[in-house]
């Protein structure tokens, strides 16, 4: 029998993107859809995130915005360590918790920090940055075999979904284990293209892991974005597919694949 799930992460409050996705999912014949946190950050009116998820039965993780806007704390803990990533993360999050309810950070509160279940006969762990850290980057160039593999087996899984990062890889471990970064469906993936990527895993003979663009009406989050005074270079970033903030944290790799 044939299963199938979409797993997506960083919805950053692009409510445009998380409807579009979770139509497209099911259309592709998802039976779950999971989310693995980070729903505000960046974009306009997170408010608008949570219906949606109810609609859609979206199971929601923690991710470090969520757990920072539950517990009061003055900042993302995105794990940022430059200056200028963190003046940008601060203005994100400040944007966030003013506009987010008290009701929406109580619900927070109760959500898991990690989820397990079984997928195709694999034992299977979602967790926002990794099953270490909700902020930690586990980022393709820098997330060796051997270090993948020490951390599956720390954590008794066989396919490990993360997020955090932004941007979506699979790397295959010995003995038919994976690590998935499932990306984000709030922002492109610094790439160029106004698209943004969810993950479709389906099970039949083995695991297929499908890396899904989704087109949705980017221009007119764009015109909420301004409307809302949020920093122009959030707004280029949705226009134009190139990351213009939260940049230095990228390794080498990853920061000579994007425009600046």
């Amino acid at each position: 029998m044939t299963e199938r799930i979409a797993v997506f992460g960083g919805v950053y409050s692009n409510y445009l993107a998380l409807v579009a996705a979770c139509r497209d999912a099911l259309a592709r014949g998802a039976q779950s859809l999971y989310c693995l946190g980070d729903l505000g950050a960046f974009g306009p009116h997170p408010e608008r995130v949570f219906p949606i998820l109810e609609s859609y039965r979206v199971t929601t993780i923690l991710g470090n915005y969520e757990e920072s806007l539950s517990s009061g704390r003055a900042d993302c803990n995105c794990g940022y360590t430059d200056p200028r990533d963190n003046h940008f993360a601060q203005i994100s999050y400040d944007y966030t918790n003013r506009n987010t309810s008290d009701s929406a950070k109580k619900w927070m509160a109760t959500l898991p920090a990690m989820l397990r279940l079984e997928f195709g006969g694999r034992k299977v762990l979602m967790a926002h940055g990794s099953p270490r850290r909700i902020n930690e980057f586990l980022w393709y160039s820098t997330s060796p075999v051997a270090f993948l593999s020490r951390m599956l087996g720390e954590h008794r899984t066989e396919l490990l979904l993360v997020t955090h990062t932004g941007l979506h890889w699979r790397r295959s471990l010995p003995g038919g284990r994976d690590v998935v970064n499932v990306g984000a469906i709030g922002r492109p993936p610094n790439n160029g293209r106004t698209a943004v990527y969810y993950t479709l895993l389906t099970h039949r003979d083995g695991l297929e892991v499908e890396f899904v663009p989704v087109v949705y009406d980017f221009e007119r989050l764009a015109r909420e974005m301004r409307a809302e005074r949020l920093p122009e270079e959030f707004v280029e970033t949705i226009l134009t597919g190139w990351w213009t903030t939260c940049l230095e944290i990228l390794p080498a790799k990853e920061r000579a694949a994007g425009r600046f």
